[in-house]
């Protein structure tokens, strides 16, 4: 089955882009008008986000959300025959501050989002970048989506470390210097092992391991975030959070870290990946030691 679906997604794939943004295009006009996929959850969490905003600016993030979705998959698509040399030619970044901390013989661990196109900008940043690139994943249900998925992510020269099988995946690294790609605002499986805090307002969990992992390794952390410049060309922008996380409060790296995220999220909103139950997972008042947000609990919230 795999064999099958890689070639025709591979033919597919040797179309000229501006004919891919037509099918583009045909599938939002099928996922948003007719299909309708997701457009509840989608709904219900631009409500949450923005209630401030008014019904129409919501629609328009939503409609937009939409387009960036569909190109989101187009662009990677592509990604099967284009490889390296399309994903350069359409995403750009300053490699220079991480490049600063590899001189000084750091390994680096790096926060990311589901910002579109993350699967194009790992691709660019392994060419981008003169250091060995680990890239955390987490195994699909499918073994025939996965198996392509992990083909376009490894076509540069990624090292591919499954979520699951972290630690052993990265043995043979304990030695060397790297870049450690997460995305870190994933649902946590186990919510009551998870940090809270809140996240746009409201109670929010969020997975430990990135945080646990930085602080046990003392490795400086850089957030980052994608944003279009226009169609098919993004730019990376990123920062130095901080070069020692050892020294930081329990819980602080995802403070900032969240804070990062959701005025990334505010500026360019149609660019993050909406489609997700981010807040499927409710607070419980069980959770209290797992508070690490800087306002009061949600409790102590309703009862004032």
């Amino acid at each position: 089955m795999y064999f099958i679906v890689y070639g025709l997604l591979y033919l597919l794939s040797l179309l000229p882009l501006r004919v891919l943004y037509i099918i583009s295009d045909a599938v939002y006009a099928l996922l948003y008008y007719i299909i309708g996929y997701r457009r509840m959850v989608v709904k219900n969490n631009l409500l949450i986000a923005f209630p401030e905003k008014t019904t129409a600016e919501r629609r328009s993030i939503e409609k937009q959300f939409y387009k960036n979705f569909t190109d989101n998959f187009i662009e990677t698509l592509k990604l099967l025959s284009g490889g390296s040399k399309f994903a350069l030619k359409h995403f750009s970044a300053d490699a220079s501050i991480m490049q600063q901390q590899f001189d000084k013989g750091k390994r680096v661990q790096f926060h990311m989002g589901h910002h579109f196109n993350w699967e194009m900008g790992n691709i660019a940043m392994s060419s981008l970048t003169s250091f060995p690139m680990l890239m955390v994943y987490l195994p699909v249900q499918s073994k025939t989506f996965e198996k392509l998925m992990l083909k376009i992510r490894s076509s540069s020269g990624n090292h591919l470390m499954p979520a699951t099988h972290l630690r052993q995946a990265m043995m043979p690294f304990r030695n060397t210097q790297y870049l450690l790609a997460l995305i870190a605002d994933q649902v946590p499986g186990d919510v009551s092992k998870a940090y809270w805090l809140n996240f746009f307002g409201k109670p929010t969990p969020f997975i430990r391991g990135p945080e646990r992992g930085a602080v046990a390794g003392n490795l400086p952390v850089m957030f980052g975030e994608i944003f279009k410049i226009k169609r098919g060309h993004y730019i990376l922008n990123y920062e130095l959070c901080t070069e020692d996380p050892a020294s930081l409060p329990k819980g602080e790296l995802t403070r900032r870290y969240v804070r990062y995220l959701e005025n990334a999220i505010r500026e360019h909103p149609s660019m993050w990946l909406w489609s997700h139950r981010r807040w499927k997972r409710e607070w419980k008042r069980e959770y209290e030691s797992l508070w690490i947000g800087e306002d009061s609990m949600p409790d102590q919230q309703t009862s004032n």
